[in-house]
């Protein structure tokens, strides 16, 4: 029997505040359908969604059903994430390395856009992951009205109000707040870890670099031959002849 959402009250946080924000370098840029003007637009799209999700996706992590799907105007946006939220990749890294409360954590911060109000809300969808899987805590949050009022079903979720006017530094990027690994499997994994370079590599520009012949290329050759001369033998005392050693006058 699935359990209903346990109450939680939101606190004031800054995506909460209306203000008046002035266009600039400092908001964050949206990425949505509604005004695709290229398909390099869309590759950016689709780009920052695995950014916003995923942080970094290599080759393999890449999703290509899914994206052949966004661009044939198969899937909207909201359902290519989705479908990366229920891909193999999320479930490995995030699922299974973490706890369901720091799981929540983090899926509420790349999906809703913002921090976790208190330990409550997190007990309160921890308990929707127990109840109805991870699938029905993903559904759960893309139908929530918070989802649906800021982001729609064409665009690509972001970290809502992370730089404000009155304010020297912005909040700090979620990735790097909550990372992938929680401590614990951080600790399993060995990392992370502290390499000292012991040679200093230095750039030489192509214009000084020594051409074929030079006899700078044969130097560490050089230096490393380690001529052996002759021993100094070894002569006992008592087979010295000090008589004959003595000078005569």
């Amino acid at each position: 029997m699935a359990l209903p959402l346990l109450n939680y009250a939101p606190v004031s946080q800054n995506q909460r505040v209306a203000a008046f924000d002035v266009p600039g370098d400092e908001q964050p840029r949206v990425y949505t359908t509604e005004n695709m003007l290229s398909s390099s637009d869309m590759d950016a799209l689709i780009a920052a969604a695995y950014r916003q999700i995923f942080f970094h996706a290599f080759k393999w992590d890449r999703e290509r059903i899914l994206e052949s799907q966004l661009r044939n105007g198969q899937l909207t946006v909201r359902d290519f994430i989705r479908g990366l939220l229920l891909s193999k990749t999320f479930y490995n890294s995030f699922y299974e390395k973490n706890s369901n409360y720091r799981f929540v954590e983090q899926c509420v911060q790349r999906v809703l856009g913002r921090d976790v109000y208190s330990e409550r809300e997190k007990i309160a969808w921890s308990i929707v992951v127990a109840t109805k899987g991870i699938k029905g805590f993903v559904d759960a949050l893309l139908n929530s009205e918070e989802y649906l009022s800021n982001f729609g079903y064409d665009t690509v979720p972001y970290q809502r109000r992370r730089n404000l006017p009155s304010r020297s530094e912005g909040e700090i990027p979620f990735n790097i707040k909550s990372p992938r690994y929680d401590a614990y499997y951080r600790a399993q994994l060995g990392f992370p870890q502290i390499i000292w370079q012991n040679a200093v590599r230095r750039f030489v520009p192509q214009d000084k670099q020594a051409k074929a012949g030079d006899p700078s290329s044969f130097l560490d050759m050089a230096r490393g031959i380690a001529p052996q001369g002759n021993p100094i033998p070894r002569v006992s005392a008592q087979n010295l002849n000090y008589e004959a050693l003595v000078p005569r006058r």
